[in-house]
């Protein structure tokens, strides 16, 4: 079992209509490099019984099917980037053809489309509020299509963990 089965069925978009499926080393796999993303093959592979190269296989095939990435997690103010916040947008026609041209703004780091009082959420990170009040004035709210956005700026990052395990 090649501990990742990918979905076979797509989204318009190219994207998975199903999440792809994990069997439970495939999920110990994910978890150990949650808590280590630089942790050696052959430390994982002695921890869920199988071989260094068996495990360079599975999280390989984990990357190119898109369950996962292997990143290097910053704290936006300690490289450089004083501003961060949360844009809430609400559209008209077309939101995902909307939620495509935010996903190419550099600043931007998260859109998910929602349900809700918002059609989008959008995370944004900037080097101060200059950059910030540019990017929201004429990047997001020149796009044909937003009827209105709120944005809630962040005084103080309490939490940001991407460690929540696989079951």
């Amino acid at each position: 079992m090649s501990g990742v089965t990918t979905a076979l069925d797509s989204t318009a978009d190219g994207s998975s209509s199903r999440p792809a499926l994990l069997d439970d080393t495939g999920k110990r796999i994910i978890e150990l490099l949650q808590a280590d993303g630089r942790m050696p093959y052959v430390s994982i592979a002695s921890a869920v019984g199988l071989s260094e190269g068996a495990v360079r296989q599975r999280v390989q095939r984990m990357i190119d099917s898109g369950v996962i990435q292997i990143v290097a997690v910053t704290d936006p103010l300690m490289v450089g980037f004083s501003r961060q916040a949360m844009i809430g947008i609400k559209t008209r026609g077309d939101v995902t053809a909307i939620a495509t041209a935010i996903c190419e703004i550099p600043q931007v780091d998260y859109v998910v489309t929602t349900a809700g009082g918002y059609d989008l959420l959008v995370e944004l990170v900037c080097e101060n509020d200059a950059e910030l009040l540019d990017v929201l004035m004429t990047r997001i709210r020149a796009l044909e299509g937003i009827t209105e956005t709120e944005t809630f700026v962040y005084l103080k990052l309490n939490k940001q963990h991407y460690d929540w395990g696989t079951r």
